[in-house]
């Protein structure tokens, strides 16, 4: 079995107040033996995002899973305060199977439909081994204030599963080493995240609709194996404020391919305050 766990942290605050790591780390812990971890709004030296702490969160979570190989994805750089580091914020990868290669992609931020404040985004994708199968795990957190942006940032996850299918057959003609070598890049995969978009909206559904000149799409494991059980909530059950309108789901996890047909189990942690959202755990086989 493989476990696979997405979640937006929201850089270690819970709804409690409490800013706090070790406690986001012991949920994660307590949910599975996990093997691959991916979270979103982790921040680098932020004071303003992690409770005044200005703390390295790639560097203590990555102390917290010493058996895990973090890969940190910054949907901003920018410069810090003087003498001070850079500071960052994006997705993080932490993997206990090896990382045979790593891509970073920049999402689309075109103007909004109307005037809202809005920031980069950014989707950070692993291929990882398995045994002697590997897969494409990506890990992603749209823009929340901006529609416009969203189904555009959906569009581009799109086409990078497009250019990745039409490259398959690269292998042929690649050299067997060096920088233009075919290294393993599967079609098969799954992206995650929080995809600030409701089940059936159209976000969710641009998302899931076929890939031009492409045979299948990218499915919702949570449909998969629940159905038309509606989706569990993944925040709101907490966080009144920020979410008035109560438990709903945003966090999803789509697949790609024969990687589908592996997927045992999708379960969300409905009872953690460690986050204004909620962990959900994949199980593959």
């Amino acid at each position: 079995m493989t476990n696979i766990l997405s979640w937006n942290i929201q850089c270690g605050n819970g709804v409690d107040g409490r800013n706090d790591l070790i406690r986001i780390a012991s949920v994660i812990r307590g949910m599975a033996d996990v093997d691959i971890i991916c979270l979103q709004e982790v921040s680098r030296f932020n004071p303003d995002l992690d409770g005044g702490r200005d703390d390295d969160q790639v560097a203590q979570m990555a102390a917290l899973f010493p058996e895990h190989q973090p890969v940190f994805g910054a949907a901003f750089d920018r410069l810090g305060d003087e003498n001070q580091p850079r500071r960052q914020f994006g997705n993080l990868i932490l993997s206990r199977l090896p990382i045979i290669q790593v891509f970073n992609h920049p999402l689309p931020q075109p103007a909004p439909e109307a005037p809202c404040k809005h920031m980069p985004r950014q989707a950070l994708e692993v291929v990882v081994g398995d045994g002697d199968k590997a897969f494409r795990v990506t890990t992603t957190h749209l823009e929340y204030h901006s529609a416009v942006q969203r189904l555009a940032q959906v569009a581009r996850l799109r086409d990078i599963q497009g250019e990745i299918l039409d490259n398959q057959t690269y292998v042929k003609d690649a050299p067997r080493s060096g920088p233009y070598a075919a290294v393993a890049r599967p079609a098969e995969g799954l992206v995650c995240g929080d995809f600030n978009s409701a089940p059936d909206d159209s976000v969710y559904e641009l998302m899931r609709a076929p890939i031009n000149g492409h045979d299948g799409a990218h499915m919702d494991a949570w449909r998969f194996i629940h159905g038309d059980t509606p989706h569990a909530p993944t925040c709101g059950i907490f966080d009144h404020k920020q979410w008035p309108e109560g438990p709903h789901c945003r966090d999803f996890f789509f697949m790609t391919g024969p990687l589908l047909n592996r997927v045992q189990q999708i379960t969300v942690n409905e009872e953690t305050n460690a986050s204004d959202h909620q962990p959900v755990l994949l199980v593959l086989d």
